[in-house]
C-alpha cells in the first residue's frame, strides 16, 4: 500500500489519510488526529524540526536499539477502529509492536518502510474493489494483531 492522500482541515479535529494499493485499485480512508497528519505531511515534504518530535524520538529509539523498521501492517478494523503493528528487525529476528495506524504510517513515511494492510481489512473497507469503504471509519486506537495475509 502507499499513502495516496492527506486531507488536513484547519477547522476540524479529524484529518483523513487515504491508503491505496501500489499495483491495484483498492483504496480506503483512515481518520487520524491533527498532530499525526502534520507529522506525516512534514515528513513527505522533508521538513525537519530543530528538536526531535515524537516520531523522531521513536525513530531514534528504534535505531538506538540497533533495529530497523521492516514494515508496518494495518491488521484489523474492529468497531470502526483500525489497528496496526510495527514490524522491527533486530539481528535477523522480527519483533512486532502494537501501534495506532496513524503513528505507524507516520513512521513508515519517515523511515521509508513499506505499508501493508491485511487482506481481511481490505475486503471490509473496499467491498466493491475500490475507494468507497467507510469514510466515517472512526479514529484508530491501540489494538491486537490479526493473523491475516498482508497486501502491499
Amino acid at each position: 500500500m502507499e499513502l495516496s492522500r492527506i486531507i488536513i482541515s484547519e477547522t476540524n479535529d479529524e484529518q483523513v489519510i487515504v491508503l491505496k494499493e501500489v499495483d491495484g485499485e483498492r483504496a480506503f480512508p483512515i481518520v487520524i488526529g491533527i498532530w499525526e497528519a502534520v507529522a506525516i505531511d512534514r515528513n513527505i515534504k522533508g521538513k525537519k524540526t530543530p528538536r526531535p518530535m515524537t516520531h523522531d524520538l521513536i525513530e531514534n529509539v528504534i535505531s538506538g536499539l540497533d533495529c530497523s523498521l521492516d514494515r508496518i501492517i494495518v491488521t484489523e478494523l474492529k468497531d470502526r477502529t483500525f489497528y496496526a503493528r510495527l514490524v522491527l528487525r533486530r539481528s535477523g529476528k522480527m519483533v512486532e509492536v502494537d501501534s495506532r495506524p496513524s503513528d505507524a504510517i507516520a513512521l513508515a513515511v519517515q523511515m521509508k518502510a513499506p505499508i501493508y494492510v491485511n487482506e481481511s481489512v481490505l475486503d471490509e473497507v473496499t467491498p466493491n474493489g475500490g475507494l468507497g469503504g467507510p469514510m466515517d471509519a472512526g479514529p484508530e486506537d491501540e489494538g491486537e494483531q490479526a493473523g491475516d495475509e498482508e497486501e502491499k
